[in-house]
C-alpha cells in the first residue's frame, strides 16, 4: 500500500482513540489549572503545565507523525534502490532479457 494510504488508513483507526486519550488527561488537570482555594496557588503551575504539555504534544504528534513515516519511507527506498514511479505504480523494474535474447 503507498504510504499516503496507509497514513489515512491510520488516521481512521487511530485517530479517535488517541483524542479520547489525550482528552480524558487533558480533562483531570484542569482542576489543577483552574482550581481556587486553599493551596490552589501551589498546585495551580502544575495543572497548567499538564493541560498546555497535552495541547503542545497533541498537536505535535499528530503533525509530525505522518510527516516522518513518509521521510522513513523514502529513506528506507532509497536505501533499497527503488525509484519513487516503482513504489507508487505497484511494478516493479522490467526485467532484463535473457543472455541467448
Amino acid at each position: 500500500m503507498p504510504p499516503e494510504e496507509a497514513i489515512y488508513q491510520a488516521c481512521l483507526l487511530r485517530f479517535r482513540p488517541i483524542m479520547m486519550t489525550t482528552m480524558a488527561a487533558l480533562l483531570g488537570g484542569l482542576p489543577l489549572a483552574l482550581g481556587t482555594g486553599v493551596g490552589s496557588e501551589l498546585r495551580k503551575p502544575l495543572g497548567i503545565t499538564m493541560v498546555g504539555g497535552l495541547i503542545f504534544s497533541q498537536a505535535l504528534t499528530l503533525y509530525t507523525t505522518p510527516v516522518i513515516y513518509l521521510w522513513f519511507d523514502r529513506l528506507a527506498r532509497r536505501f533499497a534502490g527503488s525509484t519513487e514511479e516503482e513504489h507508487v505504480g505497484g511494478h516493479g523494474p522490467e526485467p532484463a532479457p535473457a543472455a541467448g535474447d
